[in-house]
């Protein structure tokens, strides 16, 4: 890898700046490839489409700035182009003032308005437009990083593309007459033309699914090809301890229950996936199963996405369990020094029967007794090298992963095809469908009312912002905004509280107790309440911006409250995509909902945070390059037949497995 330090301009700060990209080395920033393109030629402003124009043209004016507020300016001035004199508004630019002279030409990107005569821009640049139509890269940026500079800091670079490993073999490049890497790579950056940029995406986006698939078959291998341990559990004990349980089970969870039993007294090493809508009841069959994996004399470990969870499973769990005499311990990046070595010595000794946490529990100096159960919550976040590293603590164990994004049949044969599946579409008696209702900001004033109705009957209230800070280019809340906002309506009668991730692991908790105490009435939070917090005595959720997500996280959100036998609510604060937002007003149903998000927006939301865990794609689209990936399936499977030990499949797994456990 070749350092980013060796880019000239790129210093420390810079170097903090490419990392929140997930830019490390001069070959990631290479394969950090531009999310759309623009194609600048000079638009027909006497065209139907005029939502977005390009067009040049020379200024007659100085131009006049007016500042609406300190965060907010505007800019007018006239142009004359093609014989015509147009008006042009933008806004945000006053420090281009200086440069905007009297003559010069200036090229606009915008929305032109044909009744007024009036341009009003979103982007502006000095000179005329190419007579040549130029197709010009957009990539995705961050605060003190424009789009620009990263293609700036690319241009200069190019040459090292010659050091990126290319994954697709001789034999598949030749079957599909595929370019080479270091020319795709120079078209995705620099597209000599619409034709040779499409040959090179599908290129790139075949390679993404090809390793994709050679890390899921060695998952499913790896599992598939090693002879579990058969357990001798005593049926009786797991009916009584299910019987002893506050609540009965639905006929779904039964079901699972039994599925897993089955697999864990098998001679076949169990690898299932329990898909359940939230609030379904995935947990408490996640704590039967250690149960079950306890009565054999065995470890189990849960692995959580966030620390939040991870105290949260650890809280219901050990309640659950301790009056079994079952040891259950929690371990996560917080865990202070002293407690961690305690933990490790009675992992190691065999003491501890149950460990929950984060990633810390694959840690290299963790080690099991006979781990024998592994539990993955919302699998999706984990990437192939933490699962197969917390599977590989253990001789053969079992392992369940749990999943509330329930994904589509057809895309969960393929993409787990070897894993067996339980669903519990039931959600427990007693539990109302939750009331969700799509309101525009205007209407804010019913939605407080309803919120005080809330309160006054003792009840609490989650309030959820997209953002941690105000965003200057987009009017979005911000949790902190929509706290001074929540202070000012119900600050004298209620408590409120504030969560987001900046916070530590140490805030979080603290915030946390404080609401589930119901020392706080309201919380205000971000997106990090998504999966599992469970607050019973929560019976409403407000969204605002609701239209920033997928209706996946929008569920799961929802999922948040309705977790007793009281009616619940959820709010959806938009002025933008009403339509499709009503999906959520007619359906509690996840599986309906994950269905419909996949047909509006892909995969990134389906699973849940944006192209997480394996889903980190620069390119390709599970849904819309579905085609793409079934080929990429097949021919994985036949090159792996003869080729498993091959460089390939060799530096595709060492760079996403810890290949030495």
């Amino acid at each position: 890898m070749h350092s980013l330090d060796s880019i000239h301009g790129v210093g420390k700060v810079m170097i903090n700046t490419l990392g929140k990209l997930d830019i490390y080395s001069i070959e990631d920033l290479l394969c950090f490839y531009p999310f759309r393109y623009e194609v600048i030629k000079k638009s027909d402003l006497y065209h139907d489409n005029l939502d977005k124009v390009i067009i040049d043209g020379r200024l007659i004016a100085i131009p006049s700035v007016f500042y609406i507020n300190k965060s907010l300016n505007k800019m007018s001035f006239k142009i004359e182009t093609d014989n015509m004199i147009i008006s042009v508004t933008i806004f945000n630019r006053a420090y281009l003032k200086n440069k905007l002279k009297v003559g010069e030409y200036v090229t606009l990107f915008g929305k032109y308005d044909r009744k007024h005569n009036m341009l009003t821009a979103n982007n502006i640049r000095l000179g005329k437009i190419p007579v040549i139509p130029k197709i010009e890269p957009v990539y995705h940026t961050v605060s003190g990083l424009t789009s620009k500079k990263i293609e700036s800091f690319i241009d200069t670079n190019l040459e090292y593309r010659k050091y990126i490993k290319d994954y697709i073999p001789d034999e598949i490049k030749e079957k599909y007459k595929f370019l080479n890497k270091e020319d795709s790579i120079l078209e995705l950056h620099k597209p000599s033309s619409i034709e040779n940029l499409k040959k090179a995406r599908l290129r790139s986006k075949y390679e993404e699914l090809f390793v994709f698939m050679i890390k899921m078959e060695y998952l499913k291998n790896s599992v598939k090809d090693r002879v579990g341990l058969p357990k001798k559990i005593d049926y009786n004990k797991v009916l009584e301890f299910i019987n002893n349980l506050p609540f009965s089970l639905t006929e779904d969870q039964k079901k699972s229950v039994d599925d897993i039993y089955n697999d864990m007294t098998d001679s076949k090493r169990m690898n299932r996936l329990l898909q359940g809508d939230v609030g379904s009841g995935k947990t408490i069959i996640s704590v039967i199963s250690m149960y079950m994996n306890y009565l054999a004399g065995y470890q189990s470990a849960l692995m959580a996405p966030t620390e939040i969870l991870a105290v949260q499973h650890f809280n219901n769990i050990n309640g659950l369990l301790s009056k079994y005499g079952i040891n259950v311990a929690i371990l996560t990046g917080k865990t202070k020094a002293k407690e961690k070595k305690e933990i490790c010595k009675g992992l190691s000794d065999g003491s501890i029967n149950i460990v929950i946490g984060t990633h810390a529990l694959i840690s290299e100096n963790v080690i099991y007794n006979n781990l024998g159960l592994v539990v993955t919550d919302e699998q999706h976040r984990f990437g192939v090298r933490q699962r197969g590293s917390l599977q590989n603590k253990g001789v053969v164990p079992d392992i369940l992963y749990m999943s509330a994004t329930p994904i589509p049949r057809t895309y969960a044969l393929t993409l787990y095809g070897d894993m067996d599946v339980s669903n519990i579409k039931t959600r427990p008696s007693g539990r109302l469908d939750i009331i969700t209702k799509v309101k525009k900001e205007s209407e804010i004033k019913d939605v407080l009312e309803s919120m005080y109705k809330e309160l006054l009957v003792g009840h609490q209230i989650y309030v959820i912002a997209p953002l941690i800070e105000e965003s200057e280019k987009m009017d979005l809340k911000d949790v902190n905004l929509l706290y001074d906002k929540m202070n000012l309506a119900f600050g004298k009668k209620f408590n409120i509280g504030l969560l987001h991730g900046k916070m530590s692991g140490t805030e979080k908790e603290e915030v946390m107790k404080k609401f589930e105490k119901n020392e706080t009435q309201i919380l205000i939070s971000t997106t990090v309440i998504e999966v599992g917090v469970d607050v019973p005595n929560t019976t409403m959720i407000v969204i605002f911006d609701a239209y920033r997500f997928g209706l996946s996280t929008l569920h799961q959100l929802r999922g948040r409250v309705g977790r007793n036998s009281l009616q619940s609510y959820c709010f959806l604060i938009s002025n933008y995509e009403k339509e499709r937002l009503k999906v959520m007003e007619e359906t509690n149903d996840g599986f309906k909902i994950s269905e419909e998000d996949f047909k509006l927006r892909g995969s990134g939301d389906l699973f849940g945070l944006k192209q997480s865990g394996d889903m980190s794609f620069n390119l390709a689209d599970i849904k819309n390059d579905f085609n793409i990936l079934k080929r990429a399936k097949e021919d994985c499977e036949e090159y792996l037949k003869n080729n498993m030990d091959s460089d390939i499949v060799k530096e595709v797994l060492s760079n996403s497995l810890d290949m030495s456990s």
